[in-house]
């Protein structure tokens, strides 16, 4: 993973006409408790800090375009990454297109990147445990397989972003037992606590629906937004906080 003081690039072997990147928590103007590079409208930050943050990402990072925002809900929709009135309700958007740049934001939840090997498609999706419960994964997939040419599983790769750590994800028994209802396959992605709790391994969720899809190209998750606080944005952490960004877009 290449780094520096506010972004983190992945460490994938993408094409070399993909580009990406997730924010950090520094580098821009919010004020606590949004300190400081929070590009997120819909957490009480103010509206005009929000958009210099937005405007220093695109700057920093030398954007073709302004990032494709979406009104996350947790969901498993995925839009095509366009332009439109007011943002698009989904929780991942696709492109086929150069200079069109996907995003999600995240603070705890997983963003995973994609692209084809041949540097012709991108994703990027936003993947709390409803998300990935109820399919988000797949359904961006099975979009992106319809974006000419088809691809198969095995020219497609994947980035996970930082997203909360297997030791500090804790979850009820009601979530683990819905998992489970869904594929045994995911029992190996729970911890049993002392209190009657489950630890979850939002990694390992995503990567075990990967490799069900056939996705074997997988890399990133290493990181715990929860206690690298001077890194990341956590909700957990911090209840009312701010957002990375977690960007990808093609020449």
């Amino acid at each position: 993973m290449s780094k520096n003081k506010h972004w983190l690039v992945p460490d994938w072997p993408a094409p070399v006409n993909i580009h990406a990147a997730t924010t950090l928590r520094t580098g821009g103007v919010s004020k606590e408790p949004y300190l400081s590079l929070n590009p997120a409208t819909h957490v009480n930050d103010l509206t005009e800090r929000v958009l210099q943050n937005q405007k220093i990402i695109s700057d920093m990072l030398s954007l073709p375009a302004d990032p494709i925002w979406l009104d996350q809900i947790h969901s498993n929709r995925i839009v095509k990454a366009e332009k439109t009135a007011t943002p698009q309700q989904a929780d991942a958007s696709y492109s086929s297109e150069s200079g069109v740049v996907c995003v999600v934001m995240t603070a705890d939840c997983l963003p995973l990147l994609i692209c084809s090997k041949d540097g012709k498609k991108i994703a990027a999706i936003h993947a709390g445990w409803r998300g990935l419960l109820s399919g988000v994964i797949s359904n961006s997939i099975s979009e992106l397989a319809g974006v000419p040419p088809i691809a198969k599983p095995t020219d497609l790769l994947v980035w996970l972003g930082p997203a909360i750590g297997p030791n500090c994800f804790e979850i009820g028994i009601e979530v683990r037992e819905a998992f489970i209802e869904k594929s045994k396959d995911y029992e190996k992605a729970f911890k049993v606590k002392n209190n009657g709790k489950y630890l979850a391994d939002i990694y390992q969720l995503a990567k075990i629906e990967l490799n069900t899809l056939g996705i074997i190209n997988i890399y990133g998750g290493t990181y715990c937004t929860m206690t690298e606080k001077d890194r990341f944005f956590s909700y957990r952490r911090d209840n009312q906080t701010g957002r990375m960004a977690t960007l990808i877009w093609k020449d």
